[in-house]
């Protein structure tokens, strides 16, 4: 029994979504998509006023086609139909050795100087998207309104590190199998599940064979994780941060976000019970949440610290 519940778990989780990009929706929404001078690829949804900049997680950043393009125009739809243009943007390509999270914010910083007209209203940063959201907002405070941190804080845990590490390198050598079952360790952890995994392996390993990262950027991003520590750049956000967190984030700690929260001068953080890392940041909760903490808490609305909820 456990091990067909198992079993079960691991295939929603991997393939999951295609009951729901399969269901009837409403007209696509008005896209449009380009790369920038400094090489990131974008992809913007809706033409609202107001915008949104989604940093994608990783190591590694790809727009979302296919099955996983229409996931994300379904997760991105409340934000549009609430008046934002959502804006996907991927990390600079062939990034050089020793290329930092800090320099990626940068990155980003520039990308908004460039292809935004100078600001953006909100940042959502998706766990490794958080992780250069936090030092985007440190370190150009000028570019940026509110910052959205969705399973992510000023330092990931070891065992986040070393699956990621492990994900990363055998993405880069092409060995997507393998690569597959490792990816599954963020559902099923544990040498219990080691069978299942292999079993998986295959399946998963499609989800990212066609990635346009290049191999170097994976061990990159891989690299400036396991060195990545904000800790001493949170004083320095000026923007109000609304951070997400399921309460069983193997990645980001409950104690660690908690930590982010209270060196964030105007943070308000949100917990989810039971969740872990990627039920969080996959959860229809989220752009619920968003939308609600900006109408108090967005530019222009600043009030200070707000409560765990």
């Amino acid at each position: 029994m456990g091990r067909r519940l198992a079993i079960g778990a691991a295939l929603a989780a991997v393939a999951g979504g295609v009951v729901v990009a399969a269901r009837p929706s409403r007209p696509p929404l008005p896209h449009r998509t380009g790369t920038s001078a400094g090489g990131m690829e974008y992809l913007v949804l809706g033409d609202g006023p107001r915008s949104l900049l989604s940093i994608p997680g990783g190591p590694g950043s790809d727009l979302p086609t296919g099955l996983l393009g229409r996931l994300s125009e379904r997760e991105a739809r409340p934000y549009v139909d609430a008046g934002y243009a959502v804006w996907t943007v991927t990390r600079p390509r062939d990034m050089p050795a020793g290329h930092t999270v800090a320099d990626m914010g940068d990155d980003y910083a520039r990308f908004v100087r460039e292809e935004m007209g100078g600001a953006v209203d909100v940042v959502l940063g998706q766990s490794y998207g958080g992780m250069v959201a936090l030092h985007l907002a440190a370190a150009h405070p000028d570019v940026v309104g509110a910052v959205v941190l969705a399973g992510a804080a000023a330092r990931v845990e070891e065992w986040g590190t070393d699956v990621d590490a492990r994900w990363a390198r055998l993405r880069a050598e092409g060995r997507h199998e393998e690569a597959g079952a490792v990816f599954l360790e963020y559902f099923l952890p544990g040498p219990r599940h080691a069978g299942v995994r292999r079993a998986l392996g295959p399946l998963t390993g499609r989800l990212f064979a066609g990635s346009a990262t290049p191999p170097g950027d994976l061990l990159v991003e891989a690299d400036a994780e396991r060195a990545f520590d904000a800790r001493d750049v949170l004083a320095q956000i000026t923007a109000p941060v609304l951070l997400l967190a399921g309460e069983e984030d193997r990645f980001f700690s409950l104690d660690t976000v908690r930590e982010t929260a209270a060196w964030i001068p105007d943070s308000t953080l949100v917990t989810y019970p039971g969740r872990g890392h990627v039920a969080t940041i996959s959860s229809s909760d989220v752009p619920r949440d968003v939308l609600s903490w900006l109408e108090r808490h967005g530019p222009g609305t600043r009030d200070g610290r707000h409560p765990e909820g």
